[in-house]
């Protein structure tokens, strides 16, 4: 009886959802910003680990410059799978030049490098014997010489824009993700022990969230990530360690409401065990509220984050993050090329808001007063 309720119910909350424009709307874009994310290398067009490839003389191009690129290759071969291919992006060793003209030679090719301004590029040669073994000039010029389009321009590193915001979509996902996933953890664990025992138990997991939470977020993030150290994997943890306290009283709360019921007391009359009790019957009624809490803690992890690569104890580079790329051209914006910070700016602000309209939806959703 109790198990056919609860699935009239689902159906219910997602019939509910279904008819929220907005949350459906954020939901698919989530998922497709999860789905570039995954496969932020196969689909960037630089695919060299973290979109690194620099080209200072292409340096802060706007939206959709276009110049000749020669290849030059390394000659030493590499030896990742396609699996870290796409998972970590390629260690490239080419060298890439810009260049504004070429003209073949006997047995080189003679360039003249793309530069800004009145001043022309000094002509270099390349022998063909640098191409890996290819003399012939229609297989140098089809397989080494492209036009390269770079659709969100450049930034002040010559990078291209368009491969650095979709590998920077790795890093938000990954520091949402993992951070709220601790966040769960600690939270529903100890706000789970707090409220079903209560006593003394309760009182010190209640002073220490109180503690936790007299504590401003971004001044305990920093504290914690100077404490660790500056890196990818520390922010995951301290963001995750300063978010469990809300989730903690929520679970509390829900908690002592539903140890009350008559079904948590017949079980305690079978004989069942503390942890059977909490983990079967009380947490997966409890659990709700918890996922709209996600939701909004998902946005606030991702907003610390960018925040924390501002001040440049976050992400380290090369790494593409959008807060770091905010930090990189914000001087820009008074320059003419503000769009340099703002396309990342503008990332973060409709991944946190679909997050937040997402969140909005489930709690119209698994509203039970509706």
């Amino acid at each position: 009886m109790q198990k056919t309720k609860s699935n009239s119910l689902s159906k219910l909350a997602l019939q509910r959802f279904k008819k929220n424009f907005w949350g459906v709307l954020s939901f698919w874009f989530i998922i497709i910003c999860a789905f570039l994310a995954i496969m932020a290398y196969v689909l960037a067009p630089d695919n060299s680990m973290n979109a690194n490839q620099m080209h200072l003389s292409i340096h802060s191009k706007e939206p959709g410059f276009s110049v000749t690129m020669l290849t030059i290759p390394s000659g030493t071969g590499n030896d990742q799978s396609y699996v870290n291919r796409i998972f970590f992006g390629t260690k490239n060793t080419d060298t890439e030049i810009p260049i504004e003209s070429y003209s073949f030679k006997e047995t080189s090719i003679e360039i003249i490098p793309y530069t800004e301004g009145e001043l022309t590029g000094i002509a270099k040669n390349i022998e063909f014997t640098s191409f890996s073994g290819h003399f012939q000039k229609e297989e140098i010029e089809q397989e080494f010489i492209k036009n390269q389009t770079f659709i969100l321009g450049t930034d002040k590193y010559g990078r291209d824009l368009l491969s650095r915001m979709l590998i920077g979509i790795r890093i938000s996902f990954s520091i949402g993700f993992i951070a709220v996933l601790i966040s769960l953890l600690l939270g529903i664990s100890l706000g789970a022990i707090a409220g079903y025992f209560g006593g003394k138990v309760d009182v010190f997991i209640m002073w220490l969230i109180n503690v936790t939470w007299s504590i401003p977020t971004l001044l305990l993030v920093i504290a914690i990530t100077l404490a660790l150290g500056k890196g990818f994997w520390q922010v995951f943890i301290a963001v995750g360690l300063t978010m469990w306290v809300e989730v903690a009283r929520v679970v509390r709360g829900q908690v002592l409401s539903i140890k009350q019921m008559q079904y948590v007391t017949a079980a305690k009359a079978l004989g069942y065990n503390h942890f059977r009790i909490i983990t079967k019957h009380i947490l997966p009624n409890s659990l709700a509220p918890v996922i709209v809490i996600s939701a909004a803690n998902f946005a606030a992890a991702i907003l610390i984050e960018s925040g924390l690569s501002f001040l440049g104890i976050g992400a380290q580079p090369p790494m593409a993050s959008w807060g770091a790329m905010i930090k990189d051209h914000y001087s820009y914006i008074i320059l003419g090329k503000a769009y340099l910070a703002i396309i990342p700016g503008l990332g973060i602000m409709s991944l946190v808001m679909a997050f937040m309209l997402i969140g909005n939806a489930l709690r119209d959703a698994l509203d039970v007063k509706g």
